[in-house]
């Protein structure tokens, strides 16, 4: 399973379990203050879990980037170095033909 279904796959989990808890606490035989509490640390667990998710997902994109930043950057060395390789050979070839029309 890579990154993205994974994130996915949890935020769905996330989401099926916030509804799951609400129906549940709409449906228990408890007084209001119980119920208050109950949902004030289930709110908690969630914002919780909500954090420890978007930590995740922050680091897969700081994962990401680095990668894409280094596949970038080795492949502008690669560039750089066709272009001066390049750049030298029309040098050589305007130099030859200057020489030419000289003799």
């Amino acid at each position: 399973m890579n990154k993205d279904n994974a994130i996915g796959f949890g935020i769905g989990v996330m989401a099926g379990a916030i509804i799951g808890g609400v129906i549940a606490l709409l449906y228990a035989p408890k007084t209001g203050t119980e119920t208050r509490k109950i949902i004030k640390d289930k709110t908690i667990e969630v914002v919780d879990a909500v954090k420890d998710t978007a930590d995740e997902v922050v680091s897969a994109v700081k994962d990401k980037s680095g990668q894409v930043f280094e596949a970038v950057k080795g492949k502008g060395g690669e560039v750089a170095a066709m272009v001066k390789e390049e750049a030298s050979e029309v040098s050589r070839k305007g130099q030859a033909a200057i020489k030419a029309i000289k003799s």
